[in-house]
């Protein structure tokens, strides 16, 4: 007993000790994405913004991979010292159900810090694919079973997740292709090799306003800002459709607590800045900044939430 608590108090010390002495070297925030999709953007966001209250360089590492499962796998394993980051995404809670086997466990394995945003997807269409309209994109996909495709950031991802829930929804055969991010997928759909994509609001937005790619709708239960124009799903005649993800930073379970408090409070403070908070919501995110607690039980209903459409939609890994 007395060599379990002097134990304990040794792990309490060094905790202390890091905290104290933190940062004292650059730290990293693992993307599990390439550059240029949604998480990147707000990963270098944050970064950019906490050097200077940190003392010390904040760089930017992008693992792309199995729908985000590379870079989480890596960063569980790191010491829990704070150095060592994940812009978090709604494809690790996803991953909790849909792989048989993870390396990893989303709450067991991080400490979560501060979830940063919420966004919506958009379902947008090339114009080679001849639809203007959600009944006109079904009705084509019911007339040519299996000759559409629809592209997202990967396996795992919630625009993966979304597709799923679009083709249980209508009943339509569509084929999922999955990339290595949403960005080349993205550069795909404006090239017209694929028809279709379901993906975040900020990487497609550029492009649906320029007029290379059609958005046919949203797959939020309300409109947003940003594309007032735009309808739900659920106004369409899917109803009670709702597809959202989120990011949010972690680090590595039993980083110390005195360590995850500081960079709570130094991020809730980048996304309180009125620049960075205008940056977002234009972009169409939904800015949140909550604290660890209120983060940690969001993550609890998020790997629920996806178990449940999982199991409903029959979404496999392709």
């Amino acid at each position: 007993m007395l060599r379990i608590l002097l134990a304990a108090v040794a792990l309490l010390m060094t905790g202390l000790v890091l905290a104290q002495n933190y940062p004292n070297r650059q730290v990293r925030i693992v993307v599990p994405f390439p550059p240029g999709g949604t998480s990147d953007i707000l990963a270098r966001t944050i970064g950019a913004r906490l050097a200077g209250p940190l003392g010390q360089p904040v760089v930017v590492e992008n693992r792309p991979g199995a729908g985000g499962n590379i870079a989480a796998d890596h960063v569980a394993k790191s010491p829990p010292d704070g150095y060592t980051l994940i812009m978090g995404t709604s494809s690790l809670a996803i991953s909790q159900s849909l792989y048989k086997k993870l390396s990893y466990d989303l709450i067991q394995d991080f400490a979560p810090i501060a979830q940063a945003v919420n966004y919506t997807n958009l379902l947008v269409v090339h114009p080679s694919a001849g639809v203007s309209s959600v009944a006109e994109l079904i009705a084509l996909a019911r007339a040519k079973p299996g000759a559409l495709s629809y592209g997202t950031a990967g396996n795992g991802t919630p625009p993966h997740m979304t597709g799923e829930l679009f083709k249980s929804y209508t009943g339509v055969n569509i084929l999922h292709i999955p990339y290595k991010g949403g960005a080349p997928a993205i550069v795909d759909l404006v090239a017209g090799q694929i028809p279709m994509m379901f993906d975040n609001v900020p990487p497609l937005l550029p492009h649906v306003r320029s007029g290379r790619i059609k958005a046919l709708a949203v797959t939020s239960l309300a409109r947003i800002q940003v594309l007032p124009d735009v309808p739900t799903l659920h106004e369409l005649g899917l109803k009670d459709f709702d597809a959202v993800g989120w990011n949010g930073l972690l680090a590595p379970a039993g980083t110390p607590r005195e360590i995850i408090n500081r960079l709570n409070s130094e991020v809730v403070r980048v996304l309180r800045i009125p620049e960075v908070r205008d940056q977002l919501t234009s972009q169409g995110a939904d800015v949140v900044g909550n604290s660890p607690e209120e983060f940690a039980a969001w993550i609890r209903v998020e790997v629920k939430k996806w178990a449940d459409v999982i199991r409903l939609s029959g979404a496999k890994v392709d």
